[in-house]
């Protein structure tokens, strides 16, 4: 096992510490940053606050100067000269007051931007929140000290709302009770509300006092006693209902088994069996085991709410529980409602859309049967063309839609299209080769199904055209698929094109040697054709001798036949029947090499194709002597 050297151990350790030091080091600084932010928070709060309080002190001088202003204006009421003097000055006082009166406003604005309001509680209601310091306290213990003082209002035993009241001061307003102080307002909390001192100290004791005075009645002996009993009640009811429920699932799966027949038969596609009448029973019983369970988990969750409501505490889960159904069906509610418009334009441009594809398919029925021309519009492009039109419509039908689609503007949806436009795109690159393809073979017509053709090595007869492949079977049954861009490649032979008007010739060779007359050869072959059953006889079939070789000259027989597609029984019957006919002239098929030496050989010719005279040649030998 390799050892790590020391001085490389400690060369990692020191790195390790300057990184940690460097680390600590930058959430220290990270940390300091925050504290002196909310360090100025705080300091840009209390300025603001001083600035408020020296200005509602400058505003009570005014007050006291603009009162004194309006008695010296009575006492000079005849001197006009002095009256207009002190009415200049009471003008630009009120001037002064209204610009100070804006400014004031700017800074509560100010204020309330950067101030966090803080709640005063009595169990799950917010009686009011506290967003300003008084004196040494700030905000938020301002408001733990007040909710404090509310629940120890609750929790007094001989409570009386009538020995609560407002104690009106010349800088702050106190609520008290029994002469016990539960809080205060300042002139800067009411200038937070814009309403006077004794506005927001008589709306703060009527909400203290409700509040305390009904969570009392809630939660009295007898209330109590109610609300448990009312509890009892509720789950009472709910065991009823589940109970209901079950009941009702067990007499809707008897009534479905007793019609089994008619309902469960199976389910099959086309002709393909997908669930017999013991499957479709069991998926009949699943089904109604999940709708059951769905129900009662439904009947439970709006249950709660019922029992939460029953309780003062729980009172707000109750809420909260429906909020989390009634919210999101809200804001389903609510954009169906203002999808409405969009929705009614979609299904007029489907309309359209649907309407003008079905008739654009009755002219293409009506080309496809035959039953009207369109000039040199061939009807077997009238479906493929018909497919090209309906798939242009229905995209530019999708192309104008989308717009008008819920969320088609939103970024996720946007992304995952383009997303999937790319994943098309490099995933189908051969799809779309073969598509093109298709559409090119479409309108080049090299052939149409039924014909029987050779593409490549394979040949057999077109039994399926689409887009992507085009499909063969041969003379063995054997169906090959081809894809439509291999068959845009290389070369397609169609034997079907002119075997109906003009005949394929069908063609064969045969080698024969120089001793059998050509002429007579010839009559042979004909006579061979003309035998052959699907061997048309007008035209006259006819032989090419195609070359003259060492040993043997080759014929080829040509011949008509309208049945391209039955080429293998046709050649099969032409050569038995050359075979037949040679037999009869006396003509040996022999191998491609002659030979003159026929003594003591039998012919090739079979036995019953031979004169009832035939004898054998024997081999002659000839001697010669010498004269001597």
């Amino acid at each position: 096992m390799k050892v790590i050297p020391l001085k490389l151990l400690l060369f990692f350790l020191l790195i390790s510490g300057i990184a940690f030091s460097q680390v600590s080091e930058n959430e220290k600084v990270i940390k300091e940053d925050s504290i002196k932010a909310q360090e100025d928070q705080v300091d840009s709060l209390k300025v603001t606050e001083r600035e408020i309080l020296k200005q509602q002190e400058q505003n009570r001088i005014d007050s006291v100067l603009k009162v004194k202003l309006h008695e010296e204006m009575q006492l000079y009421s005849q001197d006009s000269q002095k009256k207009a003097e002190l009415e200049e000055k009471l003008r630009k006082i009120e001037a002064e007051d209204s610009i100070k009166k804006v400014e004031q406003l700017l800074k509560i604005k100010r204020l309330k931007e950067k101030a966090r309001g803080f709640p005063v509680t009595l169990f799950t209601d917010t009686l009011f929140v506290m967003y300003t310091k008084l004196g040494s306290f700030d905000a938020n213990e301002r408001a733990s000290t007040v909710t404090e003082r509310v629940y120890s209002l609750y929790d007094e035993d001989f409570f009386s709302p009538d020995s609560m009241k407002v104690d009106t001061g010349e800088t702050t307003n106190d609520i008290i009770y029994n002469d016990k102080i539960i809080m205060s307002v300042s002139e800067v909390d009411a200038l937070w509300f814009d309403k006077t001192k004794n506005e927001v100290s008589n709306e703060y004791l009527n909400t203290i006092k409700d509040t305390v005075v009904k969570y009392r009645n809630d939660n009295s002996f007898v209330n109590r006693l109610k609300r448990i009993g009312l509890a009892l009640l509720t789950l009472i009811i709910l065991f009823f209902i589940v109970k209901l429920i079950f009941k009702l699932f067990k007499k809707l799966k008897e009534y479905i088994l007793e019609r089994k027949d008619k309902y469960l038969s199976g389910l099959t596609i086309k002709d393909f069996k997908l669930l017999n009448q013991q499957q479709s029973i069991k998926v009949a019983e699943l089904i109604l085991r999940i709708l059951r369970l769905i129900v009662i988990l439904l009947v439970l969750y709006f249950s709660l709410p019922v029992l939460f409501s029953i309780f003062p505490v729980t009172k707000s889960y109750a809420g909260l529980l429906l909020g989390w159904v009634l919210n999101p069906a809200k804001l389903v509610i609510s954009a169906v409602i203002k999808f409405l418009p969009n929705l009614f334009t979609i299904a007029i441009i489907f309309i359209f859309t649907r309407y003008a594809i079905r008739a654009i398919k009755y002219f293409t029925d009506e080309i496809d049967a035959g039953r009207m021309e369109l000039g040199n519009f061939h009807k077997e492009w009238a479906i493929p063309t018909f497919q090209i039109v309906k798939f242009v419509m229905y995209t530019m039908m999708f192309v104008i839609i989308f717009p008008y689609l819920p969320g088609s503007d939103s970024p996720a949806f946007q992304g995952v299209s383009v997303f999937l436009g790319i994943l098309v795109s490099f995933g189908s690159s051969s799809s779309i080769a073969n598509i093109m393809a298709g559409l090119v073979i479409t309108y080049m017509r090299p052939f149409k199904i039924g014909d029987r053709i050779t593409i490549s090595d394979v040949t057999g007869d077109v039994i399926e055209k689409t887009l992507l492949v085009t499909r063969l079977r041969t003379i063995k049954n054997e169906d090959i698929t081809v894809p439509n861009s291999l068959v845009l490649s290389g070369h397609t032979t169609n034997y079907s094109t002119n075997s109906k008007d003009t005949g394929l010739i069908v063609h064969t060779t045969i080698t024969i040697g120089y001793d059998v007359p050509w002429k007579k050869m010839h009559e042979t072959l004909i006579e061979a054709a003309i035998r052959t059953e699907m061997i048309l006889k007008d035209p006259k079939p006819f032989v090419l001798q195609t070359s003259l070789d060492d040993f043997y000259v080759s014929y080829q027989i040509n011949a008509y036949t309208h049945e391209a597609n039955k080429q293998a029984v046709i050649y099969s019957d032409l050569h038995q029947n050359i075979q037949d006919t040679c037999n009869e002239n006396g003509i040996e098929i022999m191998s491609p090499h002659y030979k003159s030496l026929r003594d003591g050989n039998l012919s090739t010719i079979p036995e019953n194709y031979l004169p009832k005279d035939y004898i054998v040649p024997s081999f002659n030998i000839k001697e010669e002597k010498d004269k001597r």
